[in-house]
């Protein structure tokens, strides 16, 4: 039987990056996927995701902090540029369920430099905008766009060059930890792993579930779409933040990045599904949804023009989960609830941590899987 210090199973984005970690170290690391390498089947797919620091809660501030300077580090070990940075605003209507005092209290806290502006200064700086008075606004300079296929790709990349063993169409069958580390049963044969990371996303359950470590996911099909506006250069990165809307319907948006359209999304469409029930087909009423909202505040935005699907897999509360089992010690998870591809870099270095170490250098106290699982 093949025998490796850690295995990763799944490679998207957080998978990728702790392979990179791993390997970069020196460690000996399988990585297995059970679909083609770049497939479109997750969530890690397509060109754009947003980076930002402006969270609500101090600890996605810290760690959205450790992965800037892990983007950073990325960059320059590879030579890619991955990042682009545009500024960011968020909207929060005062009667709806964010505040944002809640926001600039984090970023205070964590010494990041923000601004609170009324309507009327968002409509100066960005007439595109049209902003309702009830409305505050949180903007940070910080706030951009990571390149999200290229990134993943670049990632597997490097892993290679630092001596990582990619395998993708191997799907991972089961997982059997027996007190020396982990039986990794594939379609090709088993492995022997010491320490195994499973970024598996909507698929985390189908190895969990029969090791009675089950966490509880809301899986979803997502969706974005490209609009087409007929003054592109209104929006260009230069004069248009990427922007999100809070509130009991969150919606957010790109300026244009690579072609002539703005692509934006509602986020949590609550169209929910199965990987093996998902249609990837639109829905044509998220799309009326989105064009009616587009067109309120941003007026300017034109017509759809295509939409894209990809998959969301929520933790309670969206909560990371970053740690080992309780039950399984060898056995580590990485959830990033639908949000996490702001962190990549950071959370494929924790994850290598954790296996290497048994620790991070980041406090990763409020993602424990223990607080993710559902009870016995």
């Amino acid at each position: 039987m093949e025998s490796f210090e850690v295995a990763v199973v799944g490679m998207g984005a957080l998978g990728s990056a702790a392979t990179y970690h791993l390997a970069r170290r020196g460690a000996r690391v399988v990585a297995l996927e059970q679909f083609e390498l770049g497939h479109v089947r997750g969530a890690s797919h397509d060109t754009s995701r947003i980076v930002r620091t402006s969270y609500g809660a101090s600890a996605y501030v810290r760690l959205a902090q450790s992965a800037y300077r892990d983007w950073a580090d990325l960059e320059a070990e590879s030579g890619e540029r991955l990042l682009t940075i545009t500024g960011g605003i968020i909207m929060l209507p005062v009667d709806g369920p964010y505040s944002a005092s809640d926001f600039t209290a984090a970023l205070t806290e964590c010494e990041v430099e923000h601004e609170l502006l009324a309507p009327d200064e968002v409509q100066r700086r960005w007439p595109q905008f049209r902003v309702p008075e009830n409305v505050e606004t949180v903007y940070t300079a910080d706030t951009g766009i990571a390149h999200a296929s290229r990134t993943v790709a670049t990632l597997q990349m490097r892993a290679r060059v630092h001596g990582a063993d990619i395998r993708d169409r191997t799907p991972v069958l089961a997982l059997e930890p027996d007190g020396d580390g982990v039986i990794v049963r594939t379609a090709h044969g088993d492995i022997r792993a010491g320490k195994v990371i499973v970024t598996a996303d909507a698929w985390t359950n189908e190895l969990l579930d029969p090791l009675g470590a089950t966490i509880p996911l809301d899986i979803m099909q997502e969706q974005v779409s490209y609009f087409r506006p007929e003054d592109d250069g209104q929006y260009d990165r230069s004069s248009f933040p990427v922007w999100i809307w809070e509130d009991e319907e969150c919606y957010y948006g790109f300026p244009t990045f690579g072609e002539p359209t703005i692509k934006a999304a509602r986020d949590v469409s609550e169209n929910r599904m199965t990987p093996a029930t998902r249609s990837f087909v639109p829905s044509p009423e998220l799309i009326e949804q989105l064009t009616g909202f587009m067109h309120d505040v941003i007026p300017g935005s034109g017509p759809e023009l295509r939409t894209v699907t990809c998959q969301y897999a929520l933790t309670k509360d969206r909560r990371f989960v970053l740690s080992a089992l309780p039950q399984h010690p060898d056995i580590i998870v990485g959830l990033a609830a639908g949000h996490g591809f702001k962190f990549t870099p950071a959370l494929g270095r924790v994850l290598a941590e954790l296996a290497l170490d048994g620790e991070s250098t980041d406090d990763l106290s409020e993602f424990a899987a223990a607080d993710a699982m559902a009870p016995a």
